[in-house]
């Protein structure tokens, strides 16, 4: 059962808020970097939720070797590295969704449920699913790593969700914008 929120690493604050900063304004552009994190942040979460891991030293070498596994996969086997983040991003929003409205269920389902959903957009939308994906996981570790009151926390996810797409967004064709504007 999860305890506070999904991401239990943030006992590392710094190292997670600059990974989300690098996946909110970045991720779409540094493919390999975005799965890289989804490794890291997913072997952490199974490191501690799944084999109860309570060593950092074993908790970040886990995580560690999920993000190179992550970062390999993006690079040799792309499309299935597509898949693989967007089931996991879309597991993780879906489980800390049902989290946050307070929903009594095995965190399983959603997570399944978000995870196939997660790998169906990504596959098909590649560019602007890897922007909302990695705009929500970026928001989403800054949030959690960050002490805020819980009133805070939505509002500033969305803002953070809507300043990563925005600014990820522009950065999709700057050679057709350039033409545009001549």
């Amino acid at each position: 059962m999860l305890k506070e929120h999904i991401f239990h690493f943030m006992q590392f604050p710094i190292p997670a808020i600059l990974a989300g900063f690098i996946l909110l304004f970045f991720g779409r552009r540094l493919f390999w970097l975005f799965v890289a994190l989804i490794g890291f942040i997913a072997g952490m979460s199974l490191a501690t939720e799944v084999f109860a891991v309570r060593d950092q030293l074993v908790l970040l070498l886990i995580a560690f070797v999920c993000g190179i596994l992550g970062a390999l996969i993006a690079l040799f086997l792309q499309r299935l590295a597509i898949g693989i983040a967007g089931f996991i991003s879309g597991a993780m929003l879906a489980m800390w969704l049902a989290k946050w409205l307070g929903l009594s269920v095995v965190m399983l389902i959603p997570g399944l449920i978000g995870g196939i959903l997660g790998a169906i957009l990504l596959l098909v939308l590649f560019d602007w699913a890897l922007i909302f994906f990695s705009s929500v996981t970026g928001a989403s570790l800054i949030v959690h790593s960050v002490r805020m009151d819980s009133h805070f926390v939505v509002p500033a996810f969305v803002v953070l969700v809507l300043l990563g797409a925005i600014v990820q967004a522009r950065f999709i064709h700057p050679i057709a914008r350039a033409h545009e504007r001549t």
